[in-house]
C-alpha cells in the first residue's frame, strides 16, 4: 500500500474501475473464483433482439435482479475514489460496471463504458425512461408475480426457471407502444459507442498513472486501455483480487480487497502530505 500510495500521491490519475470494485457492495463479478459466468451465461445482444422469448426470460429475471441493484449502497472502495477524486488526485474515472455505485459514493463525471442499468432504451424509437419507471410497469403487468432468487448477477438478472419466467408479461415502450425495450447497457456481443471509447483513450492518454481497480482485464473492452497506457509509457497500477491479464503491463500490482486497500491508501496519501483527512464515508443526502 506504501507503493500505491507514492504512485498515486503526486495526482493526474485515471481510475478504470471493474466489477471486483462492487463485489463488497453485494454484487459479485463476472470471473472471480465464484464469480457469475461459472453458473451463469450472460445474454447476448444478438439473442436479447432475434428472440422474444428469450427477452420474456430477460426481464424476468431482471425484474427481480432489480430489486437488489436498486438497494445496493457505495462500499469503501468507491467512496476512497471519490475521496482521491475531492482532493484532486483522480482526474477521470472509466467504469465497466452498469450498477452506478461510483456516483452514489461521491464521485463526478464518472465515464460509464457499459452504460448504466438505471435507463431503459426503446430499440424502436429511441425514447429513454427510467429503469425504476419500467420496474413500476412491470409490477403492475405482473400483479402476481413472486418469484425470489439469492443472488444477483453482474448485469443485474438473476437465475429463474423458464416456468417461472414463463409466467412474466413484459411491456412495450411508454412512447411508441410496441417498440422494443432494453436496458441501456451494452451486452455481451454489442458494440461500445465509438464516441465513448474516443473519450476514454483521451483521458488515459493525459494520465499520469493509471489506476485498475477490480477488473481481470480479461476482455478488450478494458484491456484496451491499459495497452494504450503501457504503449506511451504511461505507468500502470492494478489492484484486484488475483491475477489479471494486464499484470505484465503494470507498474505495480497489488492482491487484495479493494475496501481494504483503497481507504488505507487515501489515508497513507493524507499523512504524507500533512493534509487534514477528508472523510471517506458516503454523502450526506
Amino acid at each position: 500500500m506504501s507503493a500505491l500510495a507514492d504512485m498515486l500521491a503526486a495526482g493526474g490519475v485515471v481510475v478504470l474501475s471493474g466489477a471486483g470494485l462492487s463485489t463488497e457492495s453485494g454484487i459479485p463479478d463476472y470471473r472471480g473464483p465464484i464469480g457469475a459466468l461459472v453458473r451463469h451465461t450472460p445474454m447476448t445482444y444478438q439473442t436479447f433482439t432475434g428472440d422474444a422469448a428469450a427477452r420474456r426470460r430477460y426481464w424476468a429475471r431482471s425484474h427481480v435482479g432489480w430489486r437488489t441493484i436498486a438497494r445496493a449502497a457505495p462500499n469503501a472502495g468507491h467512496r476512497a475514489v471519490a475521496g482521491l477524486q475531492e482532493r484532486g488526485l483522480v482526474s477521470g474515472i472509466i467504469t465497466q460496471n452498469v450498477d452506478g455505485l461510483h456516483q452514489a459514493g461521491g464521485a463526478r463525471g464518472v465515464v460509464e463504458l457499459h452504460g448504466s442499468l438505471d435507463q431503459v432504451v426503446c430499440l424502436g424509437c429511441g425514447d429513454l425512461s427510467s429503469r425504476e419507471e419500467l420496474h413500476h410497469r412491470l409490477g403492475r403487468a405482473n400483479p402476481l408475480f413472486a418469484a425470489q432468487a439469492n443472488a444477483v448477477n453482474p448485469d443485474g438478472d438473476v437465475d429463474l426457471s423458464d416456468e417461472e419466467a414463463g409466467r412474466f408479461s413484459t411491456v412495450g415502450c411508454r412512447a411508441c407502444d410496441d417498440g422494443v425495450l432494453k436496458p441501456d447497457v451494452v451486452f455481451f456481443g454489442e458494440t461500445v459507442p465509438p464516441d465513448r471509447v474516443g473519450a476514454c483513450y483521451a483521458m488515459v492518454e493525459k494520465a499520469r498513472v493509471l489506476l485498475v481497480l477490480g477488473s481481470s482485464l480479461t476482455v478488450m473492452s478494458g484491456r484496451r486501455f491499459v495497452l494504450r497506457a503501457a504503449k506511451l509509457g504511461i505507468p500502470v497500477a492494478i489492484v484486484n483480487q488475483g491475477p489479471t491479464r494486464g499484470d505484465d503491463y503494470a507498474t505495480l500490482t497489488v492482491d487484495a480487497r479493494l475496501g481494504e486497500v483503497l481507504p488505507e491508501t487515501v489515508r497513507l496519501i493524507d499523512a504524507r502530505t500533512a493534509r487534514s483527512p477528508l472523510p471517506v464515508s458516503a454523502p450526506s443526502a
